[in-house]
């Protein structure tokens, strides 16, 4: 059957006509068709990314300026639509920017910068100013104040589709309360269901910004978030891109872009963290995949019959013979010197020979003499085999090419492995190395033809011999002669080469990843900081247990990367569902999408019961009362989709998440753990307390004596810290002694304050004393050593009442009697 396809090309005009019916559309029309990629596909949640969008524009603006952020956000229900209005505190807009600004998509200063910001593509909030105009048809109400300025500036305005473009409807001063800032008003056809996830990213940013002051008020509530600390996040820089992880075709851009022309230049100039000897490191990795490694033989040992003087000297003629004698005895002496030798450093020490006899001797050895003497050489080192119209070196099954590898096999391979069929395997191995010299006497391979030349052997051996070679003894084998093969010295191509030819960048791409390079530098970026993730957690969530981990830069894409986690536990937490994961990237929340995220897997994928967490199944979210707090801070988030809620599954990014998360947990761990502990020991403590007071009554009456004092017998049977109080009576009225007993195995140290009714004196130089509201409190802080004592001694009138306070010891290990 004929296709209606096929047929298409049979009507004249059809092309043309194809042709006239295609046309370019604007990225504004294009957002206006397909809002939902940006977040704004319901009322709901297009309430919510609005709100997102102009507050994070909001905090950038007041950080980038150094100023503290306070951020007003109000909700109004206007009929059937809801007024937005956002102020901020930031530096102001100026007249000529604030209609570009919010009215043309894909405007801002960030996209092409290496650093650390919450919005890059310039799209966030002329989206907003999009879908309030899509759902509404009334335009954004802008009015903004820059520093200094005695009036601000007002704007109605819209976005024109057709040309992403501002539409200005509006456009005057007016006075404004604020002296500098931002406020926007928005209408929109919108809803209050996502209400909790507005609330969500609220908190949550106040938890991530703990230096941001933040309001919100809707019509159901009036929330305030008081910032935690008057410190700025660090002042970030903008970085050039780091070696690891950039992609070819960026790669390929930058060589084109490049003002230099070497390319120890290129990537000194255009990459961060590389200077002369990571640019050589590099090189040399890049000669290794483009001109490969030239085979590196052992010279003749002293008891074998080659001898490479006299290969030397046959092939040098015409040059006298003290001359000659002289050329080819430093060659040989040289070669002597080398444990191994290459065909390039071969040629390097004939080069140097010719030179020192021209200076000795007078004599000149041209290239055609050190051509010959290098051939004549190599050869004999090759067991003299000679290579005669290309045909192929033969192998003597005794040759040294034989034993070479047969010694470097051996090495590489399990001792379980025949003598017998190791050698065989050595013998294939050095044929293709001989047949190779007919085409290429240098013996020059890349890693590529080496795998396949092994692979060629063993399949041989397996073949011929019935013994498995299997892919880890071919892989040793492949690094062994690696090993010992060298870097060859040829110059790479000049940047203008290399941009004309894709295999060689790959080659330089590859060359890059391959070679050890530090870790990019963190100006660029704006982490919380371990202190601060902590600090976030505590301002919002009442909880008994704190830790948080900051990880070191990775990168990711040329791009650097840090990730950071908080772990919240116990308290007023939600003891009856799953933890609560929240999710940032460069401080903004992500709200949407959890299912999606790289971070929600990562927090899934881990065995949570490691931790001292409840997992049914083993995988999953953990259960009980957990917050699990995860911030990538980047120059460049990878977002799954335009919205910004979700990061993509990186596995570089996704291990970092890992390995943060993990960091914190262990402190968990280890605070569960001793918080199991003391409770076994608070139960064993309560059986203990009740048993002995009955004992020491029957002991009692059983001897007829007094009952015995047993609060130190049960100190000493817990080893606990005893903390006991004496007063006696003297002429100037009661003497105190309080006494530390330290009954557990290590040292501890105590902070104690006793409260005194009045005016303590004789007090002990390592106790201090303070007065208020007519108490004193006696301050002292004694460091005991295990099955070790200290005691404190003062006076006090004969009225006086105490009160112990002692910290440093946990509860269950302490034991006080006063």
């Amino acid at each position: 059957m004929t296709s209606f396809q096929s047929t298409l090309g049979e009507e004249s005009g059809i092309a043309e006509e194809l042709a006239e019916n295609q046309q370019s559309i604007s990225i504004a029309e294009f957002f206006e068709k397909n809002k939902h990629m940006l977040g704004f596909d319901s009322g709901a949640r297009g309430l919510v990314t609005a709100v997102k969008e102009a507050v994070d524009n909001a905090l950038d603006a007041a950080e980038e300026s150094g100023i503290l952020p306070d951020i007003y956000v109000e909700i109004q229900e206007e009929g059937d639509y809801y007024r937005l209005i956002v102020e901020d505190n930031g530096p102001g807009l100026t007249k000529d920017s604030l209609p570009k600004v919010f009215g043309k998509l894909l405007y801002g200063s960030r996209f092409h910068v290496r650093e650390q910001n919450r919005g890059q593509q310039g799209i966030g909030i002329s989206a907003a100013v999009l879908y309030s105009q899509l759902t509404s048809g009334k335009p954004a109400k802008i009015t903004s104040r820059t520093q200094g300025s005695s009036e601000a500036q007002y704007f109605e305005l819209i976005v024109d589709t057709d040309t992403n473009e501002p539409e200005i409807s509006v456009e005057e001063t007016t006075s404004w309360d604020r002296p500098h800032g931002t406020r926007i008003e928005l209408e929109m056809e919108a809803n209050m269901r996502a209400r909790q996830q507005l609330h969500d990213y609220i908190k949550h940013t106040a938890v991530v910004n703990p230096h941001a002051r933040l309001e919100l008020r809707e019509p159901q509530e009036h929330f305030k978030f008081e910032r935690a600390t008057d410190q700025l996040p660090e002042e970030t820089e903008e970085i050039r891109p780091h070696p690891h992880g950039v992609e070819l075709g960026t790669v390929l851009k930058m060589l084109e872009a490049t003002d230099s022309h070497s390319v120890s230049g290129f990537l000194q100039e255009e990459f961060t963290r590389v200077g002369t000897k990571t640019a050589n490191s590099v090189i040399d990795a890049f000669r290794d995949r483009h001109y490969g490694r030239e085979m590196r033989w052992r010279p003749p040992a002293s008891h074998e019959s080659i001898d490479i003087e006299a290969a030397a000297t046959d092939a040098t003629a015409n040059k006298g013979a003290d001359a000659t004698d002289a050329f080819a005895k430093t060659i040989a002496d040289a070669v002597a010197d080398h444990d191994r030798i290459a065909h390039h450093e071969l040629r390097e020490i004939v080069a140097d020979a010719a030179d020192a006899v021209e200076t000795e001797h007078g004599t000149t050895f041209g290239e055609t003499v050190q051509e010959n003497a290098l051939e004549a050489v190599w050869l004999a080192l090759l067991d003299g085999a000679a290579v005669d119209d290309g045909a192929a070196i033969d192998i003597d099954p005794e040759s040294r090419l034989v034993t070479d590898l047969y010694e470097l096999a051996d090495e590489a391979t399990s001792t379980r492995k025949d003598d017998a069929v190791v050698r065989a395997f050595a013998e294939r191995l050095a044929g293709t190395f001989a047949d190779a010299a007919a085409e290429d006497v240098r013996q020059r391979l890349t890693r590529g033809t080496l795998e396949e030349r092994v692979d060629r052997a063993a399949e041989l051996t397996e073949e011929y011999d019935d013994v498995a070679f299997g892919d880890t003894a071919r892989e040793n084998v492949v690094e062994a002669i690696w090993d010992v093969m060298g870097t060859v010295p040829d110059e790479p191509p000049l940047v203008r080469e290399l941009s004309d030819d894709r295999d060689a960048a790959s080659d330089l791409v590859d060359g890059m990843r391959a070679t050890d390079i530090m870790a990019p530098p963190t100006r660029c970026l704006s982490p919380i900081s371990a202190d601060l993730v902590e600090a976030g957690l505590e301002k919002e969530f009442d909880a008994d247990f704190y830790a948080s981990a900051t990880r070191d830069a990775e990168v990711h894409g040329g791009d650097p990367f840090v990730v950071e986690a908080g772990i919240a536990h116990g308290g007023e937490l939600d003891a009856e569902g799953s933890a609560d994961v929240l999710r940032f990237a460069n401080r903004v929340p992500l709200v949407y999408q959890r299912g999606a995220c790289a971070t929600t897997d990562v927090v899934k994928s881990i065995g949570w019961r490691n931790y001292g967490l409840d997992q049914p199944g083993g995988s999953g979210l953990p259960k009980g009362p957990t917050v699990i707090m995860v911030h990538v801070a980047s120059t460049n988030v990878p977002f799954t989709s335009e919205s910004k809620d979700a990061v993509a599954n990186v596995p570089e990014i996704e291990d970092e998440i890992e390995l943060a998360i993990r960091e914190a947990a262990r402190e968990l761990k280890s605070y569960l753990n001793k918080r199991r502990s003391m409770q076994q020991r608070r139960k064993k403590q309560n059986v203990l307390g009740t048993i002995l007071p009955e004992m020491a009554q029957k002991v009692a009456e059983v001897t007829g004596r007094d009952e015995p004092d047993i609060g130190d017998a049960l100190a000493r049977i817990m080893n606990n810290v005893l903390v006991e109080r004496r007063v006696e009576q003297n002429g100037d009225g009661q003497a105190v002694s309080v006494t530390v007993e330290n009954n557990a195995e290590t040292n501890e140290s105590l902070e104690i304050t006793d409260i005194v009714s009045a005016e303590p004196t004789a007090l002990p130089d390592d106790a201090t004393v303070v007065e208020m509201d007519g108490e004193w409190f006696l301050k002292w802080e004694p460091e005991v050593g295990s099955d070790d004592e200290a005691t404190l001694e003062y006076v006090v009138p004969d009225d006086a009442s105490f009160e112990l306070d002692v910290k440093g010891v946990e509860t269950e290990k302490l034991t006080i009697q006063q």
